[in-house]
């Protein structure tokens, strides 16, 4: 069975050492692993290693995916991407390079209700209020292109395609909408 990776982070290396010490002192034999672990986990002020584990699966970026991985976001791409958006989240122009395109799109596929039929022109008026630069047109091509929206071979209807945002548009996302909630104050 593979092992998920979990990060162990003490804000005081001091304290960690301090409570470890005592916990220590505390037994009159060695610890075992599983006893070790919850040393560990209580120096950090947890409860015990599973609720410690817990805690960590919950502020995973991504569900089911190490802690690790958040750090593997590319802040810089987000915020590239994120000056071709207005304060309220608006695309305001087609950006000129392939992969901040992507992350755009990342965008106006989570505007779609999820496991829902819309018409085109429900489609044409949903992205438009989600861009500024007057072509839905081109918007909806992408969207289907990229694998984030189908539509039936007459065109008439789209459906999201459900799937799990990468990591950079999970980011640009979150970015997005603390920026809509500033502007509103």
């Amino acid at each position: 069975m593979a092992r998920t990776p979990i990060a162990f982070v003490a804000g005081d290396i001091s304290a960690l050492a301090k409570s470890v010490r005592a916990q220590l002192l505390q037994r009159t034999s060695p610890p075992g692993h599983v006893e070790l672990l919850n040393i560990l986990a209580r120096a950090t002020g947890h409860r015990n290693y599973q609720h410690f584990r817990a805690g960590a699966a919950c502020t995973s970026a991504d569900r089911g995916a190490p802690a690790v991985q958040r750090e593997a976001v590319d802040l810089k791409r987000v915020q590239r991407a994120a000056r071709h958006f207005d304060e309220h989240g608006r695309l305001l122009r087609w950006p000129a390079r392939h992969n901040l395109q992507q992350l755009s799109l990342w965008v106006l596929w989570a505007g779609f209700p999820p496991r829902c039929s819309l018409a085109e022109p429900e489609v044409k008026t949903l992205l438009n209020s989600r861009h500024a630069f007057a072509d839905d047109a081109l918007l909806r091509r992408a969207l289907c292109d990229h694998g984030l929206v189908s539509r039936t071979a007459d065109g008439r209807a789209y459906r999201r395609i459900e799937r799990q945002p990468p990591l950079e548009a999970t980011a640009l996302l979150r970015h997005l909408k603390a920026g809509a909630a500033e502007a509103a104050t």
